[in-house]
């Protein structure tokens, strides 16, 4: 079985973490735990995908990715 690899993004809101998809527009998740948004963000983007291919749309390309930058901690 071959898989699609897509970046996605998490971030730690008040209440616990979203996440979503750069190349996907409209796919989003959250829970209360990293690991529970990551995993309801894998099953929201398994459905997001199936839904598009059902009506037809092109499945985007994975073209985003994410880096951390390192800066001085003396400028905060």
């Amino acid at each position: 079985m071959s898989t699609l690899t897509y970046t996605a993004i998490v971030e730690r809101s008040t209440t616990g973490y979203s996440a979503y998809v750069p190349d996907v527009p409209g796919c989003i998740a959250a829970g209360e735990t990293f690991e529970e948004t990551t995993k309801m963000m894998q099953e929201a983007l398994t459905y997001h995908l199936e839904w598009m291919r059902e009506d037809g749309d092109d499945i985007p390309e994975s073209i985003s990715s994410a880096i951390e930058v390192e800066v001085p901690a003396s400028i905060s």
